[in-house]
């Protein structure tokens, strides 16, 4: 008898797993690469979203229909993760999708009404403090964007840094090709140089010349990724990819529990962490204070 007990019992407990499992939310969350900042910010996606998680990556997808390959994994979310995610995916107008690591992301969507997100835009005026913190006597910024890009932001970074008593001289650039000579024409211009995620100005080789030219004239980089501090700039603002993502899972939470998406409005991050590379600082004869440093990830202390 106690056998037979355990029997039903143990199949009483199958059934019911059986059906948590079935009924759990299928989300299919599409990335361009497998990346770091991707992956973090698909673990904090994962940490509040109840959901069941098949995972897309583009560049092992070449020759592949990825909007049918979605359709037949039948999600009840798409997540996108990255510009060029949103892009390939945002065709798709009767599934909600919520995208995630995007810059400028009014640049890629329109009336789409099936669409939220976090966006990778911390406000101008967030960005521009830290440098304001480190350089208090700060005048006069450069910046180098293309307005079909990062126009939208650039408005609003001369409108904080007026409010901040700083001058924002942005110079529009159509190619690569434009960045040493407007670059060039700065020079004894600006206080501090503003590098932006804007892929026209930014490729792997301007951003070296960047680099290069700003350093040996003694002129501060403020950027947008910690790779970039790593290489030389003085210090950069970026969001917290694991807590953009906890984001973008709550707005998937709500969504999977009934709200319309058309009620989870689209936003930009709540957290950035701050990077600074001392021995740039120590070069260029920059001293940074204490407690920035205690609220710093600090590269190249020596």
């Amino acid at each position: 008898m106690i056998i037979n007990y355990f029997h039903i019992l143990l199949f009483l407990f199958v059934i019911l797993c059986h059906g948590v499992a079935e009924s759990a939310h299928e989300v299919v969350a599409v990335q361009s690469f497998n990346i770091k900042p991707y992956g973090e910010a698909l673990k904090g996606f994962n940490s509040v979203c109840d959901c069941q998680i098949k995972q897309f990556v583009l560049s092992e997808m070449e020759g592949t229909d990825v909007a049918k390959a979605i359709r037949e994994a039948k999600p009840d979310i798409i997540l996108a993760i990255g510009t060029d995610s949103l892009i390939r995916v945002k065709k798709i107008k009767d599934i909600p999708i919520v995208y995630l690591m995007v810059p400028n992301p009014q640049n890629v969507i329109s009336e789409e009404e099936n669409i939220t997100g976090v966006s990778m835009n911390i406000p101008p005026h967030n960005q521009l403090a830290p440098l304001k913190d480190v350089l208090p006597g700060i005048k006069r910024v450069g910046l180098l964007y293309n307005p079909e890009r990062t126009g939208f932001f650039v408005k609003k970074a001369r409108l904080a840094a007026s409010s901040m008593g700083i001058e924002l001289l942005a110079k529009e650039v159509h190619s690569p090709k434009d960045v040493p000579a407007l670059v060039n024409n700065m020079k004894g211009e600006i206080n501090a140089f503003w590098m932006m995620p804007d892929t026209t100005v930014i490729t792997p080789e301007t951003a070296e010349f960047l680099l290069l030219f700003l350093f040996e004239n003694k002129v501060p980089i403020l950027a947008f990724s910690d790779k970039y501090v790593e290489m030389g700039a003085l210090l950069s603002i970026e969001v917290d990819a694991f807590d953009s993502g906890k984001q973008a899972g709550e707005m998937a939470h709500k969504i999977l529990s009934g709200t319309n998406i058309k009620k989870v409005p689209e936003t930009d991050p709540r957290k950035a962490v701050l990077s600074i590379n001392l021995k740039i600082a120590k070069k260029l004869g920059i001293t940074i204070s204490k407690d920035i440093i205690n609220k710093a990830r600090i590269i190249n202390r020596k």
